[in-house]
């Protein structure tokens, strides 16, 4: 209850001195006169307003990827030597049966000399086995040797025949290991790729060289996992060189890799090019789009997105009483200046665009075209 404040009065008696005490009392009953002044109201504060509005949406993806040939070898020596030529560089175009690099032959003459001495006397051993066969089929038909003997002819004449042929095929064998010692290309195409200097010794199997053959390319991309989570608009995307806008393709995806890079946590994905420009070239860098298909969404600007604890949320106005609240959302995705909300949001709703840095839970709200 209101109290009323204490009229002092002078009286007539003698004034005695005022105590500490006395003057507390008085100050505490000074305080409690009412004055009849009111706490002031909250002041509305002005804010740039939307209603929500959502749109189908065609959304689009962009990576930027590497031109490359869809075959690709590494070449290698068939036998180990010396290398004593080098012919080619990376980028040299070259065609097929083309040498690439030579090998010290000296081994592999050796073995050939060796091999072909041997089917020399492979040679001499037969004749000298027909000639004992021959005289010994004669005698037997004349009754002048004996079965043995001839048996043993025979198979004399049957072990220089196969000594022959073996001598033979090491000979062959030795001369494939001559053709070894030149580098050929297996099929035209462009080195991408060198692992070997004139007078370095490499071992048998040891890629020397990579080749990327002509004909079909492929634009790869390393794309991340999640997105993939989107559907995508059939398997079509377009390409660009990222150099050179104006250079464009078409290409369909042929090969999606089935595991994930451990280290950059991406998924290789090829895309097929359709008839190639000349200047996509190797190792191009190119852009490709791909279209995601449309879904419902609102799009408004970055400066309404707010966070009602780790949750991404937008400030909404009551049309009724003008009070402001935080609503939670989903966000379906970010583009220039926008950011898109696919959950979490009525169509009609008035959403704040700006000024929602300074707002609080239960403020009221003032707007362009409010007329209240």
């Amino acid at each position: 209850m209101k109290r009323p404040c204490p009229k002092f009065v002078r009286e007539k008696r003698s004034m005695k001195p005022i105590g500490g005490l006395t003057l507390a009392l008085a100050a505490a009953a000074l305080a409690g006169c009412d004055d009849h002044a009111a706490a002031p109201a909250a002041r509305p504060a002005f804010v740039r307003t939307e209603i929500v509005q959502p749109k189908d949406r065609q959304a689009s993806l962009t990576l930027t990827g590497e031109v490359q040939s869809r075959f690709r070898a590494d070449l290698s020596f068939r036998v180990s030597g010396r290398v004593i030529a080098r012919f080619v560089e990376v980028g040299t175009h070259v065609e097929a049966g083309e040498v690439l690099a030579l090998l010290d032959p000296a081994e592999q003459e050796a073995d050939v000399d060796a091999a072909t001495a041997a089917v020399l006397a492979a040679e001499a051993q037969l004749r000298v086995a027909k000639t004992t066969f021959e005289r010994q089929k004669s005698l037997i038909a004349s009754g002048f040797t004996t079965r043995t003997a001839y048996d043993q002819a025979q198979e004399g004449l049957r072990t220089a025949e196969g000594a022959l042929e073996s001598a033979r095929a090491l000979l062959g064998t030795s001369k494939d290991a001559l053709g070894y010692t030149a580098l050929r290309a297996e099929a035209d195409g462009v080195v991408t790729a060198r692992n070997l200097e004139t007078g370095q010794v490499v071992q048998a199997a040891q890629p020397v060289f990579s080749l990327a053959q002509d004909g079909e390319r492929d634009a790869v991309f390393d794309v991340y996992e999640s997105m993939f989570l989107g559907n995508a608009d059939g398997g079509d995307v377009s390409l660009r060189l990222v150099a050179d806008s104006g250079v464009t393709a078409n290409g369909e995806v042929r090969e999606i890799s089935p595991a994930v890079d451990p280290r950059s946590s991406t998924i290789r994905v090829k895309v097929a090019i359709k008839a190639p420009p000349v200047t996509m070239t190797l190792g191009s860098a190119v852009a490709g789009t791909v279209k995601v298909k449309a879904e419902r969404q609102v799009a408004l600007p970055w400066s309404a997105l707010m966070a009602a604890g780790t949750r991404p949320a937008v400030w909404t106005v009551d049309p009724a009483t003008r009070i402001a609240s935080l609503k939670p959302v989903i966000v379906g995705g970010y583009e220039a200046g926008e950011v898109l909300i696919k959950a979490g949001l009525e169509p009609g709703e008035r959403v704040v665009v700006d000024g929602g840095k300074l707002l609080s839970v239960g403020q009221p709200v003032t707007y362009e075209g409010d007329h209240s």
